[in-house]
């Protein structure tokens, strides 16, 4: 097998196409079984300037999209991604926008533990499947216990400033590294794949990592 190779990852828990590119990473690294990849979750998020208290999700769409008909556009297209990708989300249930600094702390924080993994996940089903305002420190605290975490301690930090501002600079440095847009995986600490990529790209990058592995034997 291949060495590892580090695979970073750019993304959002509210982010719709993190999601969609997430489940489509994990279905290609079942299919492989074993995979070189080393995978770590980076800040970026959509709404930097998002109020902390978050915003009503119908108002942020509407801003966003130029009005109601062009956010049920955008989102249509969206469930029509993510129903092909086997992931059911309940767009209805959505009522608030989060601000997800707070959340972005929590997966630093579960990297730290090795959980990021389940963190990342159990946000992504907290926001598009439950509804849930993952902006919400009890709603974080929660998630982190679920996930093996201590949630005393993750809401003592919740509380405090504790990396807060670790976070807001790891996002403006991807912002000025040129990323626009999420997800974005870093392959490596070379090579950038844009998007909600489909398992057979990332079979094939795999087959490619381990061809380039047995040539340098």
């Amino acid at each position: 097998m291949t060495e590892s190779v580090k695979l970073d990852v750019l993304s959002d828990p509210i982010c719709p196409w993190c999601y969609i590119g997430k489940t489509h990473l994990d279905r290609a690294l079942a299919e492989e079984g074993e995979h070189p990849f080393v995978i770590e979750w980076h800040p970026f998020q959509l709404n930097p300037d998002m109020p902390d208290e978050g915003m009503d999700r119908r108002e942020y769409l509407e801003r966003k999209f130029g009005g109601k008909e062009g956010a049920i556009k955008v989102y249509s297209q969206i469930a029509q991604h993510a129903e092909d990708a086997g992931i059911e989300i309940d767009f209805a249930a959505i009522q608030r926008t989060p601000n997800t600094v707070n959340a972005h702390r929590l997966i630093h924080w579960a990297g730290i533990e090795g959980k990021q993994n389940a963190v990342v996940d159990a946000l992504f089903a907290a926001y598009f499947k439950e509804g849930r305002d993952i902006g919400n420190v009890e709603v974080l605290a929660d998630i982190a216990d679920s996930a093996g975490m201590d949630a005393s301690v993750v809401t003592r930090l919740m509380q405090s400033d504790e990396d807060l501002e670790s976070i807001r600079q790891r996002d403006t440095h991807s912002r000025e590294m040129g990323v626009s847009s999420v997800p974005t995986f870093i392959v490596g600490s070379r090579h950038a794949v844009p998007g909600a990529q489909p398992p057979e790209l990332w079979r094939k990058v795999i087959a490619e990592l381990r061809e380039q592995a047995n040539v340098a034997e």
